[in-house]
């Protein structure tokens, strides 16, 4: 195998950031989409001038000349047609949450080492220059000993019939934007919390419209973030230690020129960044690590890590 033929599996928005960043793949190429209605999956493949259209996700699975599924899909479907795909020997790139349990992402990764094949989330900020430039900065001491994190993602959310709205589905805005400053958090801290703290506002469906949450992890070191549907639009990472802070601005969606801002003393400084397209790494990512055997960046161990923590927050928000 020397390229990834990539395959669509669902016609979901997302796809719009994803179908660039395929196509500008070294070794990729968008060859199929698939629906669940034959009509849709061809008006979408006009659209989009994607060769092949596939009124089922069963029979693109079954094409031998496909070998990539990009899973972007509603939350609650992420595990079934993740390990759908693996079984039929397709490296997979499943949109994040991958999981809404942790014992879930233990039968993907298992039907994953069985198959021969790399399926990865899809955390797209793991892959820029700007994540790589602050866990630089970090490790070189720049903040000192880093002691706590802090994090945010809101936007508003008016459309009622939204499937993030949907229980049913894995909605909830903990799951859909508060995983991020979650796995910013992880990450710096290169360790899993030893306790989490989690306060929520359940809207009529019962899904969490608004989260705060603190993480403990070992050291006594600390993060806290919010998340939701019901403010404005707000993304921001904070990296607070002994000796320095380092902010930014937008941590989860970062551009091709991005700054963060070092302040130490009251001073502040502005470290430029200049990166590629967001969503082209973690394409390359499965590229080097389907084709070259190099590991992914985000590991089905991480992913997991991750998993064992949302749910662990939407526990503790439950007993209160």
């Amino acid at each position: 195998m020397t390229s990834l033929r990539w395959g669509l599996l669902s016609t979901a928005r997302i796809n719009r950031a994803l179908i660039p960043a395929i196509r500008a793949g070294a070794r990729s190429e968008l060859v199929a989409v698939a629906s669940r209605e034959a009509d849709r999956a061809a008006e979408y493949a006009r659209q989009w001038d994607i060769p092949q259209a596939f009124g089922s996700y069963e029979s693109m699975l079954a094409d031998p000349s496909i070998n990539a599924i990009y899973v972007s899909l509603p939350n609650h479907l992420h595990v079934e047609w993740t390990i759908k795909a693996a079984r039929a020997g397709k490296h997979v790139l499943c949109e994040k949450p991958m999981a809404l349990d942790p014992s879930d992402v233990d039968r993907v990764a298992e039907v994953a080492k069985t198959a021969g094949v790399v399926v990865s989330e899809a955390f797209m900020y793991r892959h820029h220059a700007q994540t790589h430039q602050i866990l630089t900065l970090l490790d070189e001491g720049a903040v000192g000993e880093l002691r706590l994190v802090r994090g945010c993602f809101s936007f508003l959310l008016t459309r009622d019939d939204d499937v993030r709205l949907k229980p049913e589905w894995g909605g909830g805005s903990l799951w859909d934007v508060g995983c991020y400053p979650v796995s910013y958090a992880r990450l710096v801290m290169g360790a899993e919390p030893v306790a989490v703290c989690g306060l929520s506002e359940r809207g009529p469906t019962g899904i969490d419209l608004a989260f705060c949450g603190a993480l403990q992890f070992p050291g006594g070191r600390l993060a806290t973030f919010d998340c939701g549907f019901r403010a404005a639009f707000r993304t921001f990472m904070e990296f607070v230690g002994t000796e320095a802070s380092l902010e930014a601005p937008n941590p989860f969606k970062p551009g091709p020129h991005e700054h963060l801002r070092l302040v130490r003393d009251g001073m502040a400084t502005t470290i430029d960044v200049q990166g590629a397209a967001l969503y082209s790494g973690e394409v390359e990512d499965l590229e080097y690590a389907a084709l070259d055997g190099r590991a992914p960046v985000v590991s089905l161990a991480d992913t997991r890590g991750n998993v064992a923590v949302l749910a662990a927050l939407y526990q503790s928000a439950a007993r209160v």
